[in-house]
């Protein structure tokens, strides 16, 4: 096998990604089904489904809230039957939080946080790791940290506090599964450009008092390319990662992110 070829995920790799249906997820789904994956995603949102479908003739879909483990659990089920088997999980799923002093944070929206973030990755492969372990050769985990999970976040402590628990979570893994020949790495995307990246900068210059091309601006001086990532910057590295070029490389934290200085 050549360099090239190591690049490409095997065909056929069976995935299933979570929140798959919009942002970062449907880049990731759709580019894995280019790569001549089978691929299965789970979302909340059932019209964001259809929608994504609608584009990707052969994709597998089934609605979960991820915070919910018996709907992680029937999801995780229907792939394991539709695809066979299971080559790769993405741990995709997370919510944005609240922003805000953490004085003034509601506790049930910490806690919402702290569900679909972290305890949503723990119920994915609670389930997912015996189909790995049971159907696969060449198993592989990637788990969705953030640069807030290598960097302290001001007013975003919910979100960057299940970040920083992800990574932990991976590099625990990466041991403990290593022996089952399971690889587990988390990606941790910069600012990423689009709607969701807009709220959250809104949502902050709200709380700082300042317009949103300001906060926008600050956003950009953090980081050294002065450019955010896109989403097909953040499936790129699934892909790689999936391929039988990283097939050495796990329990790692890698930052997409044009070198975030600070948040």
């Amino acid at each position: 096998m050549n360099i090239i070829d190591l690049l490409k995920p095997q065909p056929g790799l069976r995935v299933f990604v979570s929140a798959g249906a919009a942002g970062i997820g449907a880049a990731i789904a759709e580019a894995f089904v280019q790569a001549e994956a089978k691929v299965y995603i789970c979302d909340v949102n059932s019209a964001a489904i259809d929608s994504v479908r609608s584009r990707l003739p052969g994709l597998h879909a089934g609605i979960a809230d991820v915070s919910d483990r018996t709907q992680v659990d029937a999801v995780i089920d229907d792939a394991r039957q539709k695809l066979g088997g299971l080559d790769v999980l993405i741990n995709n799923a997370g919510i944005a939080g609240p922003t805000g002093a953490v004085e003034d944070l509601d506790p049930v929206q910490w806690e919402s946080t702290v569900a679909t973030n972290l305890h949503s990755q723990f119920y994915f492969l609670r389930k997912a790791v015996p189909v790995l372990k049971g159907t696969s050769e060449c198993a592989s985990i990637i788990a969705m940290s953030s640069v807030a999970g290598r960097l302290g976040y001001p007013f975003r402590t919910p979100y960057a506090s299940t970040k920083w628990a992800i990574v932990g979570l991976v590099k625990s893994l990466a041991a403990e599964l290593g022996p089952s020949n399971i690889r587990v790495n988390a990606i941790l995307p910069g600012v990423v450009e689009g709607e969701r990246m807009n709220r959250v900068i809104a949502a902050r210059a709200d709380a700082l008092g300042i317009s949103f091309d300001a906060m926008r601006e600050e956003y950009l001086k953090k980081i050294s390319l002065r450019r955010m990532v896109t989403v097909d910057d953040i499936a790129a590295m699934t892909l790689f990662l999936a391929s039988p070029a990283g097939s050495n490389i796990t329990g790692q934290a890698i930052s997409v992110d044009g070198n975030v200085e600070y948040l």
